[in-house]
């Protein structure tokens, strides 16, 4: 039989009607064996997966979305795409998403929480479920959210909602150790974002262990977590005339070691810098950065599997995931002065 092909010259997007033609079956035939193809028999599926593949069909997703009431598409949002930590999570939930067979959408909500809540909602009704990354939402909107969508939190915890966090607890304790050990007695913490649940964690767990080690820590800020915010951080933080100063990320470290040496304080001759996140780059600043690493690829996997899980399990209690931190010491801490 000629197998009816489509015309030539004109862009033209194979449909169902052209592979229902070309195979010699009905339409409806067609959709059962690429949406439920246990319902047609063996030979005339593949008989038809042949003819799709050399006419070069393709699903369309929106209409299978129609039948299924699946999009396979997840919504992956973070507060600023430009900030290197995001790129492992993002990698990460790539991964994972890929190899579940769906597509991953990403979408920057500049660090505004009305932007995130606007996002979250657009998208709710064309997505399976969404990562949220640092999400700057409260948690009331957080909670309505999940009741339409299955959601997935990275640096951020609330209670009824999935979330992947690192051990802010272990990492303090490990940073505020590191200073005393090199005769360290005050410290200073440069706060980002004052909504950010990250940045409360990091400070609870470096006061909590400075006060057990008999060291005085402070806070300054809130700055801006990057590097154009480390000069007004590193003003600040002179003037307190602590020995060490632990930054809010390692963006704003970066930028307070700029600031530093632009107004000839030494590093770690004078003060010592820790950061947080051990982004890419973090050992290429000038003494490279002292920060604590966190697993923000194996967040990203983590994630995009518990939206996965919920999709399937609605009725399952949402997880909290706690992975390792772990401190790397390089030249931006030293002796205390």
């Amino acid at each position: 039989m000629a197998r009816a092909r489509p015309a030539r010259g004109v862009p033209h997007r194979v449909t169902l009607a052209d592979v229902a033609a070309a195979a010699g079956v009905a339409t409806s035939t067609v959709s059962r064996c690429f949406t439920r193809p246990d319902r047609v028999n063996d030979a005339t599926r593949e008989h038809v997966l042949a003819i799709a593949a050399e006419l070069g069909y393709a699903p369309n997703p929106a209409a299978r979305a129609l039948e299924s009431g699946r999009t396979e598409t997840l919504a992956m949002l973070v507060p600023d795409i430009a900030n290197p930590y995001f790129s492992g999570v993002i990698k990460g939930a790539e991964r994972a998403a890929s190899a579940a067979g769906m597509t991953l959408v990403l979408a920057d909500t500049a660090e505004n929480a009305a932007v995130e809540e606007r996002l979250v909602r657009r998208l709710g009704p064309a997505v399976d479920g969404f990562v949220l990354s640092a999400s700057r939402l409260p948690d009331d909107v957080l909670l309505r959210a999940c009741e339409l969508n299955p959601i997935a939190l990275v640096n951020r915890a609330t209670p009824g909602v999935a979330c992947v966090v690192a051990d802010f607890d272990s990492g303090t304790r490990q940073i505020v150790e590191h200073l005393v050990s090199l005769g360290h007695r005050s410290l200073v913490y440069l706060g980002g974002p004052a909504e950010s649940w990250s940045g409360a964690r990091r400070w609870a767990g470096l006061r909590d262990a400075a006060a057990d080690a008999g060291v005085e820590a402070t806070r300054l800020g809130p700055y801006s977590p990057t590097i154009d915010g480390g000069p007004a951080a590193a003003d600040a933080a002179v003037t307190s005339r602590a020995t060490a100063l632990v930054a809010h990320n390692d963006m704003l470290a970066i930028g307070v070691l700029r600031r530093l040496a632009a107004r000839g304080v030494a590093v770690p001759g004078d003060v010592s810098v820790v950061g947080f996140d051990n982004i890419v780059g973090s050992d290429f600043c000038s003494p490279a950065l002292t920060t604590l690493a966190e697993r923000t690829e194996d967040a990203g996997v983590r994630a995009v599997e518990a939206v996965l899980h919920q999709s399937r399990h609605r009725s399952s209690q949402p997880p909290t995931l706690v992975l390792p931190t772990q401190l790397v010491v390089r030249e931006s801490s030293g002796t205390a002065a």
